[in-house]
């Protein structure tokens, strides 16, 4: 039988009920009582991270993550997390870089009612995780609502549904049916696994609006290393409002800039209107094409952990890692 590490972070899973509304409360251990079936699928041993709604979850905890699973990567077939929905996305993406390549199942969860709650999708998706935690199943994901997502391709797109994630510009990972895991996709591993110790948190995200000028650009790049800015249809930037001015000024010296889109699918294409190709051919903007903005944050975030020097990044970005960008060669 094999062995699954269960790491606790909070999130609506392990709430209760308090005066102050619903808050984590639950430990793993508290988790798995609820599901005793669990000892039929998987021996679980259990590591109380943090205790955390998933809003209050910031980098410095993506880095906590990784090094537990470092720390007992050795001693284990697979690794569950359970983690509250708002931020989960970003916190797989951040994951599928911190730990690249593993040949060992990497899987988060949670649910959006609590576990103790008589109408819950706790069970089903803690269970489901550690049926796939016991599978050939490489790599960071997401198990939830029957589906399993690339880490870094998932984005909460319902708010109170048991349905809340989707796989954005990429096909899930497999389904389940009847406790069965039905693979579609086997993401690429290596021997070992790939850790990384450094992320860069002073990346910001910034969501173009009718009528915007360059002021909040400016702002966010004085106090950041990296602006992300989610732009219009396939993309681009207003010719008035001193945009081009603007990033063309922190650009030269030394901050990054990502254009990419509002519109969850089918992703970005700067070339197709004047307003997109001048930035990308003259300044040199970075594109996300396809990517999820969740996995942009993460990924610079990782890229200038690593380094600032500005071909490196350029490259590093238009990498693949973990299925998180199908056109590179586009750029």
């Amino acid at each position: 039988m094999k062995r699954i590490l269960l790491i606790g972070t909070g999130g609506t899973i392990a709430s209760e009920v308090t005066e102050g509304g619903l808050a984590p409360e639950l430990a793993t251990k508290d988790l798995l009582a609820h599901i005793p079936e669990i000892s039929e699928i998987c021996r679980v041993d259990c590591v109380q991270l943090l205790n955390l709604d998933s809003t209050n979850i910031v980098p410095e905890h993506w880095l906590m993550m990784a090094r537990c699973i470092r720390e007992h990567y050795g001693d284990y077939d697979g690794f569950v997390l359970t983690h509250g929905t708002d931020t989960m996305a970003y916190t797989a993406a951040a994951l599928s870089y911190l730990i690249q390549k593993s040949p060992k199942p990497i899987l988060l969860t949670g649910a959006q009612k609590p576990i103790g709650f008589d109408s819950t999708d706790s069970k089903i998706n803690l269970t489901d995780a550690f049926r796939c935690a016991t599978e050939d199943l490489p790599g960071v994901s997401i198990v939830f609502n029957n589906r399993v997502i690339p880490g870094t391709r998932a984005r909460k797109t319902r708010s109170k549904s048991f349905q809340a994630f989707s796989s954005i510009n990429y096909p899930y990972l497999g389904v389940l049916q009847g406790g069965v895991l039905l693979r579609y996709i086997r993401q690429e591993c290596g021997d070992a696994p790939v850790f990384y110790d450094a992320l860069d948190p002073r990346v910001a995200l910034m969501k173009l609006t009718p009528g915007a000028d360059r002021a909040q650009a400016d702002f966010l790049l004085e106090q950041n290393d990296a602006l992300i800015i989610e732009s219009f249809g396939v993309g681009g930037l207003p010719e008035g409002g001193g945009f081009y001015e603007c990033l063309h000024r922190w650009m030269d010296a030394g901050k990054i800039v990502v254009l990419t889109t509002q519109v969850s699918n089918e992703g970005s294409d700067l070339g197709v209107y004047h307003v997109g190709r001048r930035l990308k051919n003259k300044l040199r903007v970075l594109e996300a094409y396809d990517m999820t903005t969740e996995a942009v944050v993460a990924k610079l975030m990782w890229i200038l952990g690593r380094t600032r020097e500005q071909a490196e990044v350029e490259r590093l970005f238009y990498q693949p890692v973990a299925q998180d960008i199908l056109w590179p060669a586009d750029t």
